[in-house]
């Protein structure tokens, strides 16, 4: 039963992950600022505080170690939040519900195990860091959403929180701080599984290619220099026909489209030798982006003649080197070829080390 509901919970905080941008962006419309975080960070204080005064008469034995422990976990928390924290309350409100989320998962997780080992909370820790990682990898497909790798492991934070409190409020009657065997396998077996399903996400979603063009520059893409170009003439007959003018935050992303909104962004938010570049870049490899409304930009972006003119003035004839930093995350050129391998050896590593220390135990003297 504990591991149906650990499932069940996960696979709804995944799988509502695409509702939860309708969800705030309806509340935000319907209430003032101050009452939009008033509602979320007296959710978490009451969520929280709920969970607190449980544990505080549930606890009988022990006390002194186990409310030590809740005490750790309260300021672990605490100073998380608070080093984390943006300008931006609204942000900060919703990012305090993800926190609760994830110690709410680890937490069930940890109700899974049976194990009397350190296994009781490697386990919980790394499937709760898997079901994280499913939930950036959704956003990533949701318009408006970003999910990337940064992400996933600032939700470790609330896991470890959330097993801080799951040992204080349920610890188990004996401990061996010796991995038995079967700790061992289950722990390396496990740790492969999750290390694939990252490396699935990373590739996806932070792997990608340097894309260079004389007399413009460089920049980040998910695609090829060749694959853009496909894309921009397959986009400007898309299009022409029916601009993505709506923004359906129930739809798989489109991802040329948001790289040209990247740049287009830059663009109008950079000094003249970053914007000429930028401007370089959306001619060349997102024309449509320029030329087509989008939700992004109902009117046409594309500089009047008269404008690029007056920028490429300002530069007085100054093309340097360019470097574009537009995307918002990290792109990595790795080749993923050697990427992969690099991905299945560590996975087999991680599945044979329980074996070989399992051997190495066994031929020890005295055993």
């Amino acid at each position: 039963m504990n591991f149906i509901i650990a499932s069940t919970v996960s696979a709804v905080i995944v799988l509502m992950s695409p509702f939860m941008g309708q969800w705030q962006s309806f509340l935000r419309r319907s209430l003032t600022t101050r009452h939009y975080v008033l509602l979320f960070g007296v959710g978490v204080l009451v969520a929280i505080g709920l969970a607190m005064a449980y544990a505080f008469f549930r606890i009988r034995e022990r006390r002194p170690q186990r409310f030590g422990l809740l005490a750790v976990a309260a300021m672990f928390g605490g100073a998380y939040m608070w080093l984390n924290g943006t300008p931006y309350p609204e942000v900060n409100a919703v990012e305090r519900v993800h926190f609760v989320e994830y110690g709410l998962v680890a937490f069930l997780w940890y109700r899974v195990s049976r194990a009397a080992d350190p296994s009781m909370v490697v386990l919980p820790l790394l499937v709760s860091f898997m079901v994280g990682t499913f939930d950036e990898w959704l956003q990533w497909f949701i318009p408006v959403r970003v999910g990337e790798a940064h992400d996933v492991f600032l939700n470790l934070a609330s896991i470890a929180c959330g097993l801080m409190f799951a040992v204080a409020l349920l610890p188990r009657p004996s401990f061996s701080w010796t991995l038995s065997s079967r700790s061992w396998s289950r722990i390396g077996t496990t740790a492969a599984v999750v290390w694939l399903v990252f490396a699935a996400f990373v590739s996806q979603v932070h792997l990608g290619y340097d894309v260079s063009a004389e007399g413009i520059g460089r920049f980040h893409s998910h695609h090829t220099g060749e694959q853009l170009l496909a894309l921009q003439k397959d986009r400007a007959n898309r299009w022409d026909a029916d601009p993505p003018l709506r923004l359906r935050r129930l739809s798989q992303e489109d991802q040329y489209l948001d790289e040209g909104i990247w740049h287009l962004r830059r663009r109008n938010a950079a000094e003249p030798f970053e914007a000429w570049h930028e401007n370089l870049i959306l001619e060349r490899f997102f024309a449509p982006v320029l030329d087509i409304p989008t939700y992004a930009s109902p009117s046409p972006s594309r500089w009047p003649l008269e404008q690029r003119r007056n920028v490429a003035a300002a530069l007085q004839g100054d093309s340097g080197t360019f470097a574009s930093s537009a995307e918002p995350y990290p792109i990595i050129t790795w080749r993923r070829d050697v990427y992969w391998l690099t991905v299945g050896a560590i996975a087999l590593a991680l599945n044979a080390t329980p074996l070989l220390l399992r051997r190495q135990r066994n031929v020890e003297p005295g055993r």
